[in-house]
């Protein structure tokens, strides 16, 4: 998530990370930040420091309290004292404007692989692996492949990329059939049912959990 008041900044580092295969969520400000974050998880969080409604302090605080999350600082805040309120409240890393977007992207790089988010188009449940690049499911067991609807591939790679994590319906709805979907939420049920029966011998694998009146997790196996 790159968070900013200024389109042309946020829009920046959001068409550099999208060409390193990131997918990238733009907000305008700390407040309308922190409501996303309460939905949808974020692997990291690209933030501005002077922003109105909630600025980069306050929301660099409450995601130091809420989770281990990695947090870029960028701002034109350049003074050394700035920097060091930057690191006491929580933030990993510190860049000053104007910046180099390759710099950019090479700081948010290291981030990941420090706190070991892969950047892959891949997520492996146990001898299953789900390649986004091609909608393609491999199977390591056997080495066979198989191709599944799309909407149930983004179905089982997002509850697979965030094991253990809930999803609502009205999450899953969002984040896959779009905010302008008006069908029944139900259909998240029927996708739900068919990914447990395409995958029922590979429940030592993995397995979708029904949260009854909340939603759906995946716990997966990792002995």
């Amino acid at each position: 998530m790159v968070v900013d008041d200024e389109a042309h900044i946020r829009e920046l580092v959001r068409l550099y990370l999208e060409d390193e295969g990131m997918d990238v969520v733009e907000q305008q400000n700390g407040k309308s930040a922190w409501e996303y974050l309460q939905k949808f998880p974020i692997d990291l969080v690209v933030l501005d420091v002077m922003m109105p409604e909630m600025d980069g302090w306050e929301l660099c605080v409450k995601l130091r309290e809420s989770g281990d999350k990695p947090i870029l600082i960028i701002t034109a805040k350049s003074e050394p004292a700035e920097r060091i309120k930057g690191f006491r409240l929580g933030t990993d890393d510190y860049l000053v404007k104007p910046f180099d977007p390759m710099e950019m992207v090479m700081r948010v790089k290291a981030l990941l692989k420090r706190y070991r988010i892969s950047m892959s188009q891949s997520v492996r449940l146990g001898s299953v692996v789900l390649d986004r690049k091609s909608y393609q499911v491999e199977f390591a067991d056997s080495g066979q492949t198989a191709t599944l609807p799309m909407k149930e591939f983004e179905l089982l790679y997002t509850l697979a990329s965030y094991p253990g994590q809930l999803f609502t319906r009205d999450m899953l709805i969002q984040k896959i059939w779009g905010f302008d979907y008006d069908g029944d939420e139900r259909t998240v049920d029927t996708h739900i049912k068919r990914l447990r029966e395409r995958f029922a011998d590979y429940a030592s694998d993995f397995k979708i959990v029904t949260l009854r009146g909340l939603g759906y997790r995946l716990e997966a196996n990792h002995d």
